[in-house]
C-alpha cells in the first residue's frame, strides 16, 4: 500500500476578472457559513480547503503600492 503523496512546492499568483473574483469569494463565504470544505481550481490544480483551515487578512504598503491578501492556511 502506497503512503501519502508528498506535495510539491508551489507558489502561484493567479489574476481574475472582478466578476470571477466575486464569484470565488461568494462560494468561499457560502462554504464557510455551511461549515463545509471549499474546493477551488487555481492555475490548473484543484485545491481542497478543509473545514479546519484558519483565515487571516494581510496588508502590505511600500514603494507606492498597497496590497491586501486574504489568507487561508491549513496543515497537510
Amino acid at each position: 500500500m502506497a503512503g501519502p503523496k508528498k506535495a510539491r512546492k508551489r507558489d502561484v499568483e493567479k489574476h481574475y476578472s472582478r466578476k470571477a473574483f466575486i464569484n470565488k469569494l461568494r462560494r468561499l463565504a457560502d462554504a464557510l457559513e455551511r461549515d463545509e470544505r471549499f474546493t477551488i481550481q487555481i492555475a490548473g490544480e484543484r485545491i481542497v480547503v478543509p473545514e479546519a483551515a484558519t483565515f487571516g487578512i494581510e496588508h502590505e504598503r511600500g514603494s507606492g503600492a498597497e496590497e491586501i491578501e486574504f489568507q487561508i492556511k491549513w496543515k497537510t
